[in-house]
């Protein structure tokens, strides 16, 4: 349910689409106006003009908006017939306003005016520009008219509102901690993965890179070992005939790759799930074994307009960490409640404390039946209930196969980010005529759980880069420690104090270079190392180091057995 203030907020930013478009129409006469919605943090408005938009124009454009508040103009709205909103376009030629007139009906049609800018639109405005006091304009994008590469790119100008200029500064200062943070930034800087144009949309991990992955990858074994999951892997390629099977060909064609090859038509996995369903049909199955659980770190491609990819966020190819109940309808709700405290403890563990959980029901692209879907819907709530879970419903957001549960995960610096997730199937096993043998020796259908906890292991993987500003905690390090010495004569000593931090299975590397320790210490902290330990005459004759934690924390010297215990407690706790 929308909160009232959250209602208002949206008015103010829809009320705010609507200066913005004004302001720019009266400084470049002749642009053209596509749509200007509020969105979650703000609004946009998509603009046809020749000329591309500069940041010298946002800041006019910002004064303008400022003199039009100051004109303390009302928004009006009155209803129109179809016929004359078309004669009002047709005049001024504002032809992206017709094509949506044209898929209305007589007597839906409203325009709304402030001043002597008058829009097509429903309504849900502010009383007037005054109310405006907090606003900023803050990018230009490419943007396709209705997200279609087979339109014209328009020029996207973003923007955000707020009620006070108190709240305004927060998100401004939000934003400018998010770019210190940027993935992308920081995985270049740290020298964990890469991207390249012979592979567009697809990440190259380097070996520090590399680490962190492993590391997501081990833990989340380990965590799906104790709850009873076996792993398998599927092709990549797989013939068409299983995805008009699954119904993925229907409804997901469009972002799938293709490849023809002599025998026939393959596709590029987009999901794993129908790689699942020939594991279990590949033998008879008994109640005995339900819930059968398979997790599958699976490879995925889904096609990306070019223009929407965005680092780790948004790609070509990542890794699903999926995993397949199979069980009873009886079974339903304990496995259900199973996966979601397996999700919560997962996240809990990287530290997101604040996670917030949605319930999607049956959206309009859909198979099966109403009775099935409510069945199913009706499942996923009971069990979010008998586990006490507060829950937000988004109505028609579910799977093409099925309702589900989506896990949005809070960062330390306030975003949201959508990862986990749980589906309750009842379709695919339908289609693949999945079966097992029931208590009664009749042959039963059974139901399939789709879950992820990180969802794409890339995704969550960048969510992790900015969540901690890349200064990961210790288990997670690449390096998890840097020797470094104060000078040459210390080589020796340096070298033992590596084959030991080595032996002990932890991640050290070493700056033995001639440079001032100073120097050295800098570097490190660059590199968001989280221990460096100095190594001079004292720590050399004692077989102590000199401690320094991330963050400028000196711990003093230290006996070299004695803080490689501490560390190596502090890794297996994942503290």
């Amino acid at each position: 349910m929308v909160s009232s203030s959250q209602e208002a907020l949206t008015r103010l930013r829809h009320s705010c689409a609507h200066i913005l478009a004004q302001a720019v129409l009266a400084l470049f006469p002749g642009t053209k106006l596509a749509i200007g919605p509020a969105i979650k943090d703000g609004f946009y408005y998509d603009f046809d003009r020749r000329e591309a938009f500069t940041e010298d124009d946002l800041r006019r454009l910002e004064q303008k908006m400022q003199e039009i508040v100051g004109q303390r103009q009302e928004f009006q709205q009155r209803p129109v017939s179809k016929s004359e909103a078309e004669e009002f376009f047709k005049k001024r030629e504002e032809h992206y306003k017709l094509e949506i007139l044209s898929e209305l009906k007589d007597g839906e049609i409203t325009f709304v005016q402030n001043g002597s800018f008058i829009d097509l639109c429903r309504g849900n405005h502010i009383h007037n520009t005054e109310e405006a006091v907090a606003f900023k304009l803050l990018s230009v994008a490419g943007a396709y008219w209705r997200g279609s590469e087979r339109n014209p790119m328009l020029q996207r100008i973003y923007g955000t509102a707020f009620f006070t200029p108190k709240e305004l500064d927060g998100y401004l200062n939000r934003l400018e901690e998010a770019k210190r943070r940027d993935h992308r930034k920081l995985g270049k800087q740290l020298d964990l993965f890469s991207f390249h144009q012979e592979a567009p949309g697809m990440p190259f991990y380097h070996p520090k890179g590399m680490i962190l992955y492993d590391q997501l990858i081990s833990f989340w074994r380990e965590e799906h070992l104790k709850e009873g999951y076996q792993e398998i892997k599927t092709p990549v390629l797989l013939k068409d005939e299983l995805w008009h099977q699954s119904g993925h060909y229907d409804h997901y064609k469009e972002n799938m790759f293709f490849s023809k090859v002599a025998d026939g038509s393959y596709a590029v996995k987009p999901m794993n799930c129908p790689g699942s369903t020939l594991v279990y049909r590949s033998a008879q199955r008994s109640y005995r074994e339900l819930p059968w659980k398979l997790a599958e770190l699976g490879l995925v491609h889904r096609r990306e307009l070019s223009g929407v990819m965005h680092g780790l966020f948004r790609v070509n190819a990542f890794t699903i960490d999926d995993a397949h109940v199979f069980c009873t309808e009886e079974q339903i709700e304990t496995e259900i409640s199973k996966c979601i405290a397996l999700i919560l403890r997962v996240y809990k563990t990287f530290g997101f404390q604040e996670v917030n959980i949605s319930l999607s029901t049956r959206p309009k692209d859909s198979m099966g039946s109403d009775e099935i879907w409510q069945k199913a819907i009706e499942a996923l709530q009971r069990a979010l209930q008998n586990n006490k879970i507060e829950f937000a419903v988004h109505q028609g957001g579910g799977a093409f196969y099925g309702p589900k549960i989506d896990f949005e995960i809070t960062d330390s610096i306030g975003r949201d980010w959508q990862c986990g997730t749980i589906q309750l199937d009842f379709q695919m096993p339908e289609r693949f005529n999945l079966e097992y043998v029931a208590r009664d020796n009749k042959f039963r259908r059974p139901v399939m759980v789709h879950r992820a906890v990180f969802g794409s292991v890339e995704r969550f993987y960048g969510v992790l880069v900015e969540h901690y500003a890349g200064a990961f905690p210790l288990w997670l390090s690449p390096v998890q420690v840097r020797v470094t010495t104060i000078s040459e004569k210390q080589l020796q000593a340096a070298e033992k104090v590596m084959a030991f931090l080595q032996s002990s299975g932890i991640r050290a590397d070493s700056d033995l270079s001639d440079e001032k320790i100073g120097h050295k210490i800098r570097e490190a902290e660059l590199q968001k190392i989280p221990y460096i330990f100095v190594i001079g005459d004292r720590e050399a004759a004692t077989n102590q180091v000199a401690v320094r934690k991330r963050g400028k924390q000196d711990l003093g010297p230290q006996a070299l057995n004695t803080v490689i215990e501490n560390l190596k407690q502090e890794i297996q706790n994942r503290s």
